[in-house]
């Protein structure tokens, strides 16, 4: 885990429908590591005389583990799309109306009545993208597109492999593979998965969510990623691709709550408005190097990030494929295949 302090500048309250708050004080943030753009922090701390503390996580579920242990005095959490849906019906969010807010007009509409929630009374935009691979395309010269890569690699590539140290992005890529719906509870095709994820084992060197430091340091030449780190892993290693696998990937997005009983009720409610400018969400995109949901934003972001390939899908890749939360049965399922995966 890491941890930030960082500090103050002056505060105001601009919420749509509140008319004030008290001058000061500290907001307490969990998001995923490596995550955060100081710049946007240092910004907000200097508008608004608030102290920020920031803690990391490496997954949803090690987030609502902390979380539903109580006591973490954090104010703001950043899940990902099937985790608010979770966190709502378990009763973790406050439920503090964005859609109030003065900035909620810079919401993409289309990011509005998402499933996890339908118009936005708990959450706004983080962050969006999707998770598929990338590769090291001096090392290996064919056809990246296909999840074949991960689970049939090539002599070149195996032992080179990285994957995600997250039980749903590896189980939906094994299933994508074996043409499998999500979700699945067939015990069948669960068995010919399992089959599948411990035969490709052995071609894996790891499985980290440190994918930036495996791909840059050369430690891999292949590893399941998300697209903006795909990104940021190739300004330094030039020779990387992120591929859009012709048996599909994940969509998703991350988003901005506020805990139920956050201690800095009114400055995680600031946070929340404050994002939604178009101009401080291209601060998040132009660190985190993916999409936001805030219209506008376009204009604020770094030129290199119009046309790169890591956001700007090509036309004849599949659409991403967004997940919601399955039934317990298939957790449990997933669970015990997960387990023996990483024995």
């Amino acid at each position: 885990m890491r941890r930030t302090i960082l500090k103050a500048g002056a505060l105001a309250l601009a919420l749509g429908t509140a008319t004030g708050a008290s001058a000061g004080g500290e907001l307490n943030i969990y998001n995923w590591g490596n995550y955060t753009s100081p710049e946007l922090i240092k910004k907000f701390e200097e508008k608004y005389d608030v102290k920020v503390t920031i803690d990391g996580y490496d997954s949803n579920e090690t987030m609502l583990a902390k979380v539903k242990q109580g006591g973490t005095g954090y104010d703001i959490v950043v899940p990902g799309d099937y985790m608010v849906s979770i966190m709502i019906e378990q009763g973790l969010l406050e439920r503090i109306e964005p859609n109030r807010m003065e900035n909620f007009k810079n919401v993409d509409p289309k990011w509005i009545d998402v499933y996890w929630d339908p118009g936005r009374q708990y959450s706004v935009p983080w962050q969006w993208g999707t998770t598929s691979f990338t590769v090291d395309t001096e090392v290996y010269k064919g056809d990246i597109n296909t999840l074949a890569l991960l689970f049939d690699p090539p002599e070149e590539l195996r032992g080179r492999i990285n994957m995600l140290n997250d039980m749903n992005d590896v189980i939906n890529a094994g299933l994508r593979y074996l043409g499998y719906p999500r979700c699945n509870s067939d015990k069948e095709q669960l068995r010919e998965l399992t089959t599948l994820l411990l035969n490709a084992k052995q071609y894996w060197r790891t499985m980290d969510y440190s994918t930036i430091e495996k791909l840059t340091s050369g430690d891999v030449d292949v590893s399941q990623n998300w697209n903006g780190a795909s990104m940021r892993a190739r300004m330094q290693r030039p020779t990387l691709a992120y591929a859009y696998p012709k048996e599909g990937f994940t969509g998703w997005m991350d988003n901005v709550a506020v805990l139920k009983g956050a201690p800095n009720l009114e400055n995680a409610k600031l946070f929340v408005n404050f994002i939604m400018e178009p101009e401080n969400a291209a601060l998040i995109s132009n660190f985190a190097r993916y999409a936001n949901g805030i219209k506008g934003s376009e204009k604020f972001m770094d030129a290199e990030m119009q046309d790169a390939p890591e956001i700007v899908m090509p036309a004849d890749a599949p659409a991403p494929d967004f997940v919601p939360p399955c039934s317990q049965e298939v957790v449990d399922f997933y669970n015990r295949i997960w387990t023996r995966l990483k024995q």
